[in-house]
């Protein structure tokens, strides 16, 4: 007979559920907008703007770096996000390593620390985190080792995390690198998660005060099958309704890559598939909301309405996908150029 001493208290847990029930609140969503100092280069350099620290603060990531940093009349950004009923959240991982003994595949480390890390950030206003762990489907990955490896890590940090009052957004991506096709995805997606749901069990999570980040069930890149968003969606909530518990408060999507228009119809598919869906099912969009809106921005300060007006417009159109209400005017133009980077990392 297993024993489990109590981790948290009924207050703890409470704490935390409201949190997370906030995050994914109808049409509400999440702009993952945590770049590292190296990846921001990847965002910035492409519209000609250097990967300054001032740029950064300019453009407003939470990143620890951000997190105390503030605009220009002196407001910290965390005052000013919380001030709008935003909730604040960072990425606490450092990063992914070679796993040795597989082929090419990683672990994410970063937990050394970060007990102490997430009580600082909870003090400084953060209330939740996000830890990313990467998959990839090829002939021989992920291996049983990769995936066993990832989902105690992501287990670890997210007890780590509700300890210290933090929601922990669980994100096991599966790289949409490669040819599979959509079975395979799904396939690999339902024993990625039903792993990591047996972690946060063994390590005693708190599932109604998590959320999980996943992709959607997609086929490679390189598949030469191109699906419609209606299999993608079937594909996506089948293999969910199989490994998550419904005790999980919600699921926020990353959008791997999609084009900003694929990305909001694939979520808008998700969520009008005829199939019961025990959670919240929206976005934890990163290039799928910034894209347009840095490409009006580039840098400068007379464009900054501009850089706006196009981030508001991606954030209601998956405000609206997350409700299943999401109407596609079918031009294309910045919202539906490819945003997939291979082997993306950051």
């Amino acid at each position: 007979m297993t024993h489990q001493y109590p981790a948290l208290t009924t207050e703890q847990k409470k704490e935390l559920q409201e949190i997370a029930q906030r995050i994914v609140a109808p049409g509400k969503g999440i702009l993952a907008a945590d770049e590292s100092t190296g990846s921001m280069a990847k965002r910035l350099n492409p519209i000609g703007v250097e990967n300054t620290e001032e740029n950064r603060r300019l453009y407003l990531i939470f990143f620890h770096e951000t997190l105390y940093q503030s605009t220009d009349d002196g407001t910290p950004f965390v005052k000013l996000i919380k001030d709008k009923g935003i909730v604040v959240g960072i990425k606490v991982d450092k990063g992914v390593v070679p796993l040795a003994g597989t082929n090419g595949e990683t672990t994410t480390q970063g937990l050394d620390g970060l007990s102490e890390r997430c009580a600082q950030y909870k003090k400084d206003g953060a209330d939740f985190a996000k830890w990313r762990c990467v998959l990839k489907i090829s002939e021989t990955t992920p291996s049983a080792l990769a995936i066993m490896e990832n989902a105690n890590v992501l287990a670890r940090y997210a007890s780590i995390c509700q300890q210290n009052g933090i929601v922990p957004i669980v994100e096991p991506e599966i790289l949409p690198d490669g040819d599979h096709d959509l079975k395979r995805c799904q396939y690999v997606t339902e024993k990625v998660l039903a792993a990591c749901y047996k972690a946060l069990s063994d390590h005693h999570v708190y599932l109604e005060g998590t959320l999980l980040k996943p992709n959607m069930v997609t086929a490679g890149h390189s598949c030469p099958t191109k699906y419609g968003c209606g299999e993608i969606g079937m594909a996506t909530v089948t293999a969910l309704r199989r490994t998550v518990p419904p005790a999980v408060t919600g699921v926020t999507f990353l959008s791997g890559g999609q084009s900003e228009e694929e990305a909001s119809i694939n979520l808008n598919a998700i969520n009008t598939c005829p199939l019961i869906k025990p959670w919240a099912l929206t976005f934890s969009y990163g290039r799928a909301l910034q894209a347009s809106a840095l490409n009006a921005w580039r840098g400068a300060k007379d464009n900054e309405k501009s850089a706006t007006e196009e981030f508001i417009k991606r954030a209601q159109a998956n405000g609206l996908a997350a409700q299943g209400k999401y109407m596609s005017s079918g031009t294309g133009g910045a919202a539906a150029q490819s945003l997939y980077v291979a082997n993306h990392a950051y």
